[in-house]
């Protein structure tokens, strides 16, 4: 059976319809998740490394949880204690102590459930690119075909060690060879396992304590039940799934091939729901962000954890926004925006850097150069280029001039900066904390601020004094 695969959304995650139509209650999911990964060739778990914005472990818990109303049961081993903090309360945690192979983390999780469901999927940890609808699919044939087993095949070129699909002149499913174990003949199958399977789930629970080790590696596999199902004369099925969705990830050059392929979905799911991405293969963004119809990604951009784009609102070129909550008709040029939030008609940059708790309010303009950390800009104030908000409150219609910046740290603490509205902070002016300067207020260029200034008075010097009273704009 080939598989036709739809456009699903960036997420792994589905609607609680999708639970019901796996039939979900009658079936457990099993992620594979202890193995050391020596090919990554990195001091990381294989299954923390992130990809597009998630470790591996979430992908695969996620995509779990679209298909099962229960938790998944997430097999750990190698790095245990790390891989159980990353999955939390997402999932069950059984620890394979020895490692011994594929099949030996099933008999682990035979042993752990208290009831035996009707099905039980299980997949690597390291396949980011499964589709609910894939699964959906497997889950479909075996229920249909009665299967003691169902399972993801692929055809490629390249097996980059995958096992291999044997069938008999009928084509029917005869065994699965890891790639240790070909023949030269066998070698020469480029339809591969996928490591994704749909049992029967009294079956599997049955026929998992017959496995036997594995006379080369001493390891028990989970392959070896497919030639035990057909011993039986049970049914087998395979699905032949897409190539790229089935890449897996044994390498950091697997990383990087699975992370092209999911940036191109990502991307083109943002594109079906009307955002403008001017230049997809330069535009990378994570898949919990939310981009809002009508806007625009400029190219060399990166929209990274929880980012929300509002409508009507240009990001970039060369810009990068983490966690940043972006609202409608804004502009973000050529910067950086971390932990931070814009709201309707503010811009930013070139250059600007919006650090963790900066706010920039309704209509607000943050110049080139120009930082915030820890600050609110008011609706409809200026913030001119080469200045620095620390810690700051700023009121509404306010104008801060280049060079200007908050000295809110003593070098033992943080204090605050309050400006009021309608206030003219003068170019290279030094607010030292904790100051307020009041409504309507003036600083003559190059001020040393090291006092509260009454509203409506224009200061100078330094350290800077009053010089005169200003009238009140009405």
């Amino acid at each position: 059976m080939h598989l036709t695969q739809t456009d699903d959304p960036p997420l792994s995650n589905q609607p609680a319809r999708d639970v019901e139509r796996a039939d979900a209650g009658h079936t457990r999911v099993v992620i594979l998740a202890a193995g050391k990964g020596t090919r990554m060739k990195s001091s990381l778990p294989k299954v923390l490394h992130p990809l597009r914005g998630l470790p591996l472990i979430t992908h695969a818990i996620r995509l779990a949880r679209a298909v099962s109303g229960a938790q998944p049961i997430v097999v750990i081993g190698h790095d245990a204690e790390a891989v159980a903090a990353a999955v939390g309360d997402s999932g069950e945690c059984v620890l394979q102590s020895p490692q011994l192979g594929t099949g030996h983390a099933v008999m682990a999780v035979a042993d752990h459930l208290p009831a035996a469901p009707n099905r039980v999927i299980v997949m690597a940890a390291d396949m980011p690119l499964i589709r609910s609808a894939t699964l959906r699919a497997l889950i479909e044939e075996q229920s249909r075909a009665q299967a003691a087993v169902a399972l993801l095949s692929v055809i490629v070129d390249n097996p980059r060690g995958f096992g291999r699909i044997v069938r008999d002149a009928a084509g029917n499913v005869q065994a699965i060879v890891e790639q240790i174990d070909c023949a030269p003949e066998q070698l020469a199958i480029r339809e591969l396992n996928a490591s994704v399977y749909c049992f029967d789930g009294a079956w599997l629970w049955r026929a998992v304590r017959q496995l036997t080790p594995n006379p080369r590696k001493g390891e028990y596999f989970l392959t070896d039940l497919i030639a035990l199902a057909a011993r039986e004369g049970r049914a087998v099925r395979a699905i032949v799934g897409d190539a790229e969705e089935n890449i897996g990830v044994n390498t950091l050059a697997d990383l990087a091939d699975a992370d092209a392929a999911l940036r191109r979905r990502i991307n083109r799911a943002h594109l079906l729901n009307g955002a403008r991405i001017v230049d997809p293969l330069t535009t990378y963004v994570d898949v919990d962000v939310e981009i809002a119809a009508d806007a625009e990604i400029l190219p060399n951009t990166h929209l990274l954890g929880n980012t929300r784009v509002g409508a009507h609102s240009v990001i970039g070129p060369n810009s990068v926004l983490r966690n940043a909550i972006i609202g409608s008709h804004c502009a973000v040029r050529q910067s950086t925006v971390e932990d931070a939030r814009m709201d309707d008609y503010s811009d930013a940059g070139p250059y600007a850097h919006l650090r963790s708790g900066a706010h920039v309010r309704e209509g607000a303009h943050v110049g080139n150069y120009a930082e915030i950390k820890n600050s609110t800009l008011g609706p409809n104030s200026k913030m001119g280029h080469f200045s620095y908000l620390g810690d700051a409150t700023v009121g509404a219609g306010v104008n801060i001039g280049a060079g200007a910046i908050t000295c809110n740290y003593d070098g033992v603490s943080k204090h605050p900066t309050v400006i009021e509205d309608d206030v003219f902070i003068g170019s290279d002016t030094l607010l030292v904390a904790p100051v307020t300067v009041g409504r309507g207020a003036r600083t003559g260029a190059g001020a040393v601020v090291t006092r509260n200034v009454a509203p409506n008075t224009l200061v100078v010097g330094l350290p800077a004094r009053a010089i005169r009273a200003l009238k009140p704009e009405s």
